[in-house]
Parts: structure tokens; sequence; C-alpha cells
């Protein structure tokens, strides 16, 4: 098998899990966040900057690679993991989410979908075998199955259709995956906001087998109360011995939440895309850097943080930089950004070992809550 999981405990107070996952590129500590490289980068940022930020695993997006520079240009500089010199584990999605967000650029047939690229609007068809075929010449360490992700709202009978042509498709996908003993096939829960068609998806994709288990279509713009309801009937009915990964989600809000309900691995762009806004996250909320209020404020985006960015320069330098159009702002606000959702993963991972995750959520919320 291409990883190993291991649950070494679970917190009396919450449930929130504490786990290690083993891969070919090295262990990771779940709960686990994942910056988010989609063209095989994490826009502004270099590999030496994730190191520091100590960031564990990154994702990268099928769907965009295929379409530039392409999976055999990849395949033949040795790998993702070569081509974008990261050591470190690699997850890729299928590339599912971001074809069937194309709407009228798309149609869906049972033997896969049919779409124009965004970029030049070329046509292209993607099946659950051809999603395979591209992720295993990426060459990551954890790969997803080829799904259908429903939108919200959608009516019971879409989601159901859907659903059932998602299950057809990871059996498709589990057959076409031939690279087991160096990269992770992982199922994907779907079912929209149905509860009973969640535990149907469940029963099924887990009675195919899989080494790991994604919940998707969550995040997509329904209420996150909702969300929430969602994950506490899906997943205590998933196997307690494998990695849990909530697609899409990476506000810090979500992500103790998610944690608090037996998730183990999370990620997101938003950490990322607001800092290119000029916006930083912080334990009391967002700050927006580029707003006048920082023009002359010399501390640093968050005082006590241990990022680069906090420990060398003030919000009224990076407002500079960011008002002068300098991409070093955005780097910067990038970094804090990306370590402070790592730190507080570290510190709920500990949370969870001392069997405190409820205190520590309890009080990380409410910092949150109290800066909205």
């Amino acid at each position: 098998m291409a990883i190993d999981f291991t649950l070494l405990k679970t917190c009396r107070q919450t449930g929130a899990r504490l786990g290690r996952l083993t891969t070919p590129h090295g262990v990771i500590d779940t709960p686990v966040f994942m910056p988010v490289g989609t063209q095989a980068t994490v826009k502004t940022l270099t590999p030496a900057h994730l190191e520091e930020i100590e960031a564990q695993i990154i994702l990268s997006n099928t769907y965009h690679l295929y379409l530039r520079p392409g999976h055999d240009l990849i395949r033949r500089a040795g790998g993702l993991h070569n081509f974008m010199h990261w050591d470190k584990p690699i997850l890729t999605d299928s590339g599912g989410f971001q074809v069937f967000s194309l709407n009228d650029l798309r149609k869906i047939r049972e033997e896969g979908v049919e779409f124009r690229s965004h970029i030049d609007g070329s046509l292209h068809f993607l099946s659950p075998e051809k999603a395979i075929e591209v992720q295993n010449a990426l060459g990551a360490d954890i790969i997803m199955a080829f799904d259908e992700c429903a939108p919200y709202p959608a009516e019971r009978r879409y989601v159901e259709d859907s659903l059932a042509r998602t299950i057809r498709w990871a059996e498709r996908c589990k057959k076409a995956h031939r690279d087991t003993e160096r990269q992770a096939l992982f199922g994907i829960i779907q079912g929209g906001m149905f509860n009973d068609l969640r535990a149907r998806s469940v029963e099924a994709t887990v009675e195919i087998g899989f080494p790991g288990y994604s919940l998707g279509g969550l995040s997509v713009g329904e209420p996150k109360p909702l969300m929430y309801e969602v994950l506490e009937s899906t997943a205590p009915l998933l196997p307690k011995d494998k990695p849990r990964y909530l697609m899409g989600v990476g506000s810090p809000d979500c992500l103790v939440e998610g944690a608090l309900r037996g998730i183990d691995m999370f990620d997101c762009v938003l950490p990322t895309r607001i800092a290119r806004n000029g916006t930083a996250l912080t334990s009391f909320g967002k700050v927006v850097v580029r707003n006048a209020s920082c023009a002359e404020d010399f501390s640093p985006i968050e005082p006590g943080c241990d990022c680069y960015a906090c420990r060398n320069f003030s919000r009224a330098y990076i407002r500079h930089l960011i008002k002068a159009d300098e991409i070093l702002g955005l780097t910067l606000i990038s970094i804090h950004n990306l370590r402070y959702l790592v730190r507080l993963m570290r510190d709920l991972r500990l949370a969870i070992a001392e069997d405190r995750s409820g205190d520590f959520a309890r009080a990380a919320l409410a910092k949150l809550q109290a800066g909205e």
C-alpha cells in the first residue's frame, strides 16, 4: 500500500482525531491543512517558503495541469515532485470539481465529461480512466477518484442520479489505477445535503474499498451550520482506521469545527487568494492590510506570530508594498496566512493529545468571533 494511517488518539472531550499518515515522500501529522498549489506552485511562494512555514503536504490540480503544461511533459520531467522541486507529499484532485464548475462549457455523459478549456476553448474529454491516467503521470502520493460534484442547491432526484454515477465512476477509477504501491487512491463521498444519500454513498464507496475517503460537495455555497450537520451525520460512518479528507475547506473556524467532527485533512485556496487582495488571517479575525488604517501601523500583521513576515515587517510596510503593486507584499501576507493555519492545526493537535480540544476550540472560535 502507498500509505499507512495510524489513529493515535481520539479526544475524550470531542471525538477529534490525532493521526499519522505515512506516504512515500514523508510523514504527515493530522489533522492537517494542505496549502493549494493549483498549477504546481503555491502562488507567490517558493518551496523554501513552504518549508519554513512547515507545510507538511501540498495539493495540486489535475484539471489545470492536464491543460497546461500537460501530464506527459510532467511525467517526462520525472513527475510532479521533480518538476516543482518539492520532495514532501503531494495530493492531486481528479479535476472533477473544476470540470463541473464550467457549467455551459461541459456535457456530462456516462462515459465521462466533454468540456471546453477555459484557456483557449479547445474541446477535451475527461473520463474516470483518463483522470487516473493523468494523475498516475503526475505521480502524487495521494490521488482522487473522478466524481460528479452536485451544486448547491440541487433537487434530490438530481443528487440521486449524480451520486449513482459517482459510485459507478469510483469503481472504474479503482480498476484503472495501477500504481498502488506509490499512489493511494481516495474514494469521494457525495450526496449533496441529504444525509441518507450521504450514508448510501459511504456504504457503496467503502464496499468498493479505498485507503482513504474524501468528503466532496461541501463548502459549495451552503450555510456553515448545514455543512456541520452533514459532517456530524456522515463522518462517523467512515472507517475509523482510514484518513478522512474534507475537500475545499480552509477558513480557521471551519478547520476547527471540521476537526471536532472527526476530519483529518483539509485544503483550500482561501489563505493565498485573500492574501492577494491584501487581507490577512489572524487569531482575532481578518485584517485588511491594504486599508488606510494600516498606513502608519508599525506593528506586525499579528503580534506574537512566528512567521517570517511578522518577525521582520510592519503592517505599514506591507501596505506600502501593496499600494505600490510590489509582489513582495502579497508574498508576505501569503506566508503569514499559511503559517497561521499550519500553526492553528499544530496547536489543535496538541489539544487533542491532551484531551482538551473542546476547550481549545471554544477559546479559538471566541477570539475569531470577537474580531469579526
